[in-house]
């Protein structure tokens, strides 16, 4: 069995993984106990992707749970799901982060590092093929960003054939609660570049309008931020856990969507995003999918490229040809925003399982040059206040210093710079400079 190591690192990020197993678990007829229920046998037969089956038949989730303060930790533990976990998998520290990444990267993250990595081990001794890991975390504070980073870089050292996919929060104005937001999303980011093989990116700006618009909260709590986000994370790993046609696997999803080794950030999408819209076909799931407000990501898409794009259906009576068809006529509508020199750019799968609060579902995730946007933002926030080294004491005592900054600045520009040349370029300026070499005919 492919089996994925899932781990859940800071406050946002056990928040969201918490939710995560207890919505997979529901799909695979899987209680609070760790015991099946009987009923939804297609639940099984990959069940191993995420769960240890022990002797007495309880499927335990092959999950890593971390943070840097007991308080976290004692909060999924008292969760009605908590009891599911292992409980030699929750790994903590005593002094938290204090919001500060270097505090979770370099030193009381370094302080719990190598604990996590033997619980990691023992995971990955366990697991008879095991194909990556997924981490869920935040960039905006210490922890989640700091130590979450730390641990992908440690993982990729001692795996490093294997493909790890993170799953990070962005820090937004409209929820923020930490003033260094700015300097703990760049390291955050600048960290991802180098370690992670893919990274979806869940903005807390456009979260915030999902649950204004969507769901109709205008004060929303963190709890409602994180409905979206478990329902796509679900869908994006529905491929992983049931079969279906058209199965995949993260070594397949990467090389159908990163189309150059540093642009591996995608945009996530969902449809339908509100469990009680009842008036969903095939056609509106489709056109959702492709539309910014079922996004969570906050950048309009038609202001890029796709580059590459992937829609996971989900539903009982699906068909590939409708379904094709459908995604055919949105390429010809909106070919000006899809890159013309990469051909068939659009990977799709069905799920017949359908997800537990909708007959059907869409879930989609695009390698679109608009997500500059993002990163444009985090850039333009960290200059304002590193201009004048506001707050920068705080890194410098924790043994960082100037030239951190500045590579980690540049590696996001060129990131940006590499972003805007394939939006611009022309894939006829290309073949005319290609010259075909001549061959000998033997």
């Amino acid at each position: 069995m492919r089996e994925i190591i899932h781990l859940q690192v800071g406050q946002c990020g056990n928040q969201i993984g918490t939710q995560f197993w207890e919505s997979i678990s529901l799909e695979h007829g899987i209680g609070e106990d760790g015991l099946h229920d009987g009923v939804k046998m297609e639940g099984l037969t990959r069940a191993d992707v995420y769960w240890n089956r022990t002797s007495s038949n309880r499927f335990v989730p092959r999950g890593v749970i971390v943070d840097l303060e007991p308080g976290t930790i004692d909060s999924v533990k008292e969760d009605h799901w908590g009891k599911i976990f292992n409980p030699a998998n929750f790994v903590h520290g005593f002094s938290g982060a204090g919001n500060n990444w270097a505090k979770g990267h370099y030193t009381e993250g370094a302080e719990i590092c190598d604990e996590v990595m033997d619980v990691i081990r023992r995971e990955a001794e366990t697991s008879e093929s095991l194909q990556g890991f997924q981490l869920v975390h935040s960039l905006g504070g210490g922890t989640g960003s700091g130590l979450g980073t730390l641990l992908l870089d440690k993982v990729w050292e001692e795996y490093p054939d294997r493909l790890n996919t993170a799953f990070s929060v962005f820090p937004s104005e409209l929820v923020s609660e930490v003033v260094v937001e700015p300097y703990n999303a760049l390291f955050g980011v600048h960290s991802l570049l180098n370690d992670a093989g893919q990274c979806f990116v869940l903005d807390n700006c456009a979260l915030y309008e999902i649950c204004q618009k969507e769901f109709k909260i205008s004060s929303p709590t963190h709890k409602d931020l994180n409905r979206p986000v478990c329902k796509a994370i679900t869908g994006l790993t529905t491929c992983f856990r049931f079969p279906g046609q058209l199965n995949a696997d993260l070594r397949k999803l990467a090389t159908n969507m990163i189309p150059f080794p540093r642009l591996k950030f995608f945009i996530p999408g969902y449809a339908p995003l509100s469990s009680s819209s009842q008036d969903y076909g095939k056609s509106k799931i489709v056109n959702d999918l492709f539309s910014s407000k079922h996004m969570l990501a906050a950048c309009n898409p038609r202001r890029g490229k796709y580059l590459t794009c992937a829609c996971i259906f989900r539903g009982a009576d699906l068909s590939m040809r409708e379904i094709d068809s459908q995604l055919t006529e949105v390429q010809r509508k909106d070919s000006a925003f899809f890159a013309e020199w990469i051909p068939n750019n659009v990977k799709t799968a069905v799920c017949n399982v359908a997800p537990i609060d909708s007959p059907e579902s869409g879930t989609f995730m695009g390698n679109n040059t608009a997500i500059q946007d993002i990163f444009s933002r985090i850039v333009d926030q960290y200059r304002r206040m590193y201009s004048k080294r506001a707050f920068a004491h705080w890194y410098y005592s924790e043994g960082m210093d100037d030239m951190e900054f500045s590579e980690a600045e540049a590696n996001i520009v060129d990131m940006l710079d590499e972003y805007q040349m394939y939006e611009s370029g022309d894939v006829d300026d290309d073949i005319n400079e290609y010259e075909p070499e001549e061959y000998e005919s033997y």
